[in-house]
């Protein structure tokens, strides 16, 4: 099996914009393979800018939504699901600008909407996240790219919580368009098995984020490594694996992601002791750079 490494700049900035150019130099200075892009603010980012950059160090880009107040696609109000789309749209245009496959991220509903709900309801916002994801993977379809919806934990949604939960969406959402990504932070939370979510996700698996159960370096925690390793082969994954986790140096963003303490003296030294971690896992040596950068710790 053969896949590559990504690193999201979340573990260094918020928001991305376009004039961040030395800080993809930088990630692809650490040996990473590809940058994952969260985009806060459209406006913020220009292809244009950014795309002789990636080009220049070979990184392979992704872009990610944050879907804040705001951005919420179960929404009563006509006008926020609206606004939701619109962004989403937006989120299409840099995809097309930079090359990118898909965009991801929970896009069904606002983070942090976690609520005690009646079966009722429940299902109304289950139908009203598949209704409108099905005209955004109709959009995504008509454009050449696939949405990578993301199961969140119960504490940041009580929607899409497990991969099974996301597989039922993409079945819901019925469109060949609508694909499945993991992040291990929150299947460590929500799966009994996470090797048995992984196969169940099959081929309908596009993207993958990393971060251990307590947010930290890839492999300081208690997530069942070999088995999320084995379980990749076994679907044939060859897509990136990217490390998610968030700077503490952005007061907003690490509240907002309860990050309250550094893991490591600097996130370079986060980024590559994590990278170390997962070029081992998959048999893939890390360059001497790396080695030198990771192996005192």
């Amino acid at each position: 099996m053969s896949v590559t490494f990504g690193a999201s700049t979340w573990l260094w900035t918020s928001p991305f914009s376009s004039d961040q150019g030395e800080l993809l130099r930088s990630i692809s200075r650490l040996g990473f393979d590809a940058v994952e892009l969260p985009i806060e603010d459209p406006d913020l980012v220009d292809p244009a800018k950014i795309r002789p950059i990636l080009e220049e160090t070979g990184l392979t880009p992704y872009l990610c939504g944050a879907f804040g107040p705001g951005r919420d696609l179960t929404n009563p109000d006509a006008s926020v699901r609206a606004n939701t789309r619109a962004y989403l749209s937006r989120l299409m245009d840099l995809a097309e600008g930079l090359g990118v496959p898909f965009i991801a991220g929970p896009m069904y509903a606002q983070v942090g909407k976690a609520r005690q709900l009646s079966p009722e309801d429940r299902k109304r916002e289950w139908d009203l996240a598949a209704t409108e994801l099905r005209t955004v993977a109709e959009e995504a379809g008509n454009r050449g790219l696939k949405l990578a919806l993301e199961a969140i934990n119960r504490f940041e949604s009580d929607l899409v919580n497990t991969t099974a939960d996301t597989i039922r969406l993409v079945r819901s959402i019925d469109h060949p368009s609508a694909k499945a990504m993991i992040d291990t932070f929150h299947m460590t939370i929500e799966e009994a098995d996470i090797g048995a979510a992984i196969r169940h996700a099959g081929d309908d698996l596009i993207h993958v984020q990393v971060s251990e159960n307590h947010r930290g370096v890839t492999g300081t925690g208690l997530t069942p490594w070999q088995d999320f390793r084995d379980a990749l082969s076994h679907i044939g994954y060859k897509g990136a694996v990217v490390i998610e986790s968030f700077t503490p140096d952005n007061r907003d963003l690490a509240g907002a992601v309860c990050i309250w303490k550094r893991f490591t003296a600097t996130q370079d030294e986060f980024a590559a002791r994590g990278l170390a971690f997962l070029r081992d896992l998959f048999d893939q040596p890390a360059p001497a750079k790396i080695q030198a950068l990771a192996g005192a710790h």
